[in-house]
């Protein structure tokens, strides 16, 4: 015949010892530990004889009651509820399994461990695949090939075995790893005896960070996994089960004192370079000798699942790392020379083709000047406020930025996609870029900036439209007559004037206002060229 105090939530078990006397108590050092600000820190004394379960009142503030009934001393029947303060136990009769030993029984009391003793049973981590056979050849195998009914540890040890293969299950189709980590600290919370359980992961600096942590009630935990033990699994790679670490010599830190834990298993997350990720990390915080080797076997593999897990997680982050790049190249190339790059290994190459494109050049006004007059940090801003709304435009009317020349912006249509209305697209951007400088300058004056005033030039014909450079580094741009022309019709443009060739002209759909101005002359040119202008009234 034994007996056990159980709370009536389930969350304590204690067992009672044949023979003696246990204190009952808030003091972490107590037999029976009841951390409620309602118990005395020596509160009671329950004893076990001959004559049956007594219970005996040790001057508690809060009193201590017998079936709702206050006492001083009282003896106890199977059935009864003591409450100690406000915490209440049922006294439960068990009956005592032959098979079990004492080593069975993770909340004996019969075998106190002398103060000071090392206690703690480490196991080098193995490959979770590993882990998982020794499952396989342990009691679980038997629960499978064995047509006997199947015992209790056996029940367990199958139940832990069909979680293992749940979640190894899971890693196929979990892209998130924090949705399986909830998962997983769910279902730990089913198999072993823990009040909490966190994930800690190392971050990009080194360090480990709680992925998650909760108790029993599914409250989110703080600080709450004590470093002496997680420093010794992460630098030895060891998995360790301490199952007194009030005293455990090797465990000794404030921290383990502070959070008040008595039994703790920790094993570290390795990657499959022998990395390691994190640790998981589970605790008791109110019974000694609480877990099991088995337990610690079964925190192993799990570990090793884990670490899985966390890999295809970072694989995951990665290609998602790889979309925001393409994504980020978007903002600066057109979308389908964007997508031609990212689908066809040709597109990199070195070499291009001819093709018709429009081709739009705008420069800021006497810069060079300005720029004396203004800071480092100053000209920074303002050129990247100017550049954001110039290039917006060329977006909006479905261009491609070539690139910037300083303070200029060279951009183009027609190439690697070119369109029916190209030119009128260009030219439409150069309406809207002439416009959005006006309004910036609206906004500059207000805040006492200088303004700016740019000249646009427009040509439109044949280009070389390719990756230019070495195979170190490449660039998509266009090289040919039809780009120098634009160029220097900008350069001929006064500020806010936008010049046009008549190559342009005539590429036009729906040509806004424009007159006629004198033909030039251009560097390069054997012959003067027609030369158009656009006007706003």
């Amino acid at each position: 015949m034994a007996f056990k105090l159980i709370s009536t939530e389930g969350e304590q078990t204690f067992e009672l010892r044949s023979g003696g006397t246990l204190v009952v108590g808030r003091a972490l050092t107590s037999d029976i530990p009841v951390l409620d600000p309602t118990i005395s820190r020596r509160h009671a004394e329950v004893a076990w004889d001959d004559s049956g379960v007594h219970v005996r009142d040790l001057g508690s503030s809060n009193g201590t009651f017998l079936n709702g009934v206050k006492v001083e001393t009282a003896r106890l029947s199977p059935g009864d509820v003591i409450t100690f303060g406000k915490v209440p136990f049922r006294l439960r009769e068990i009956t005592a399994d032959p098979r079990s030993t004492a080593a069975d029984t993770p909340t004996s009391f019969s075998a106190p461990v002398p103060a000071g003793a090392t206690i703690v049973r480490k196991l080098p981590t193995r490959d979770s695949r590993q882990a998982f056979a020794s499952y396989r050849t342990s009691g679980a195998a038997r629960v499978v090939e064995e047509t006997t009914p199947i015992r209790s540890e056996d029940d367990k040890n199958e139940q832990k075995l069909a979680l293992l293969l749940e979640v190894s299950k899971g890693l196929t189709s979990a892209v998130d790893v924090d949705a399986l980590l909830e998962k997983i600290v769910g279902e730990v919370y089913k198999i072993l005896d823990v009040d909490r359980v966190a994930i800690l992961l190392v971050d990009d600096q080194g360090d480990l960070q709680p992925k998650i942590a909760r108790d029993k009630r599914g409250v989110t935990a703080g600080r709450m996994v004590p470093q002496s033990i997680v420093r010794k699994v992460v630098e030895e790679k060891v998995a360790i089960l301490s199952d007194n670490t009030l005293e455990d010599q090797r465990f000794g830190g404030q921290s383990i004192v502070m959070q008040r834990v008595r039994s703790a298993m920790c094993g570290p997350l390795i990657g499959s370079e022998d990395r390691v990720l994190g640790v998981l990390y589970v605790d008791n915080l109110t019974t000694a000798h609480r877990f099991s080797e088995d337990d610690l076997e079964f925190l192993i593999a799990f570990a090793g699942i884990a670490g899985v897990a966390i890999e295809n997680s970072q694989f995951a982050d990665r290609i998602r790392r790889e979309t925001l790049a393409r994504s980020n190249f978007e903002r600066f190339f057109a979308p389908g020379l964007a997508a031609r790059i990212a689908s066809s290994p040709d597109a990199v190459r070195l070499g291009g083709e001819k093709r018709q494109v429009a081709v739009l050049f705008s420069d800021i006004r006497g810069f060079t000047a300005l720029s004396e007059t203004m800071t480092p940090d100053e000209i920074a801003k303002l050129l990247t406020e100017y550049f954001t709304e110039m290039v917006e435009c060329v977006f909006r009317n479905g261009g491609t930025l070539d690139k910037f020349i300083g303070d200029a912006v060279m951009a183009q249509w027609g190439a690697p996609i070119g369109e029916p209305d190209d030119a009128d697209r260009a030219m439409r951007a150069a309406i809207e870029m002439m416009t959005a400088l006006d309004q910036l300058n609206a906004k500059w004056r207000v805040e006492g900036k200088p303004q700016l005033s740019i000249g646009i030039g427009l040509n439109f014909g044949e280009v070389f439209a390719g990756n230019i450079g070495s195979e170190r580094r490449l660039e998509f741009t266009v090289i040919g007559d039809t780009v120098n022309t634009a160029s220097r019709l900008c350069s001929a443009a006064d500020g806010g004037e936008i010049l046009l060739s008549d190559d342009f002209r005539r590429s036009l759909r729906e040509p806004p206002r424009i007159e006629e101005r004198p033909a030039i002359e251009l560097k390069g040119k054997s012959q003067r060229i027609p030369l158009y202008r656009v006007t706003t009234s």
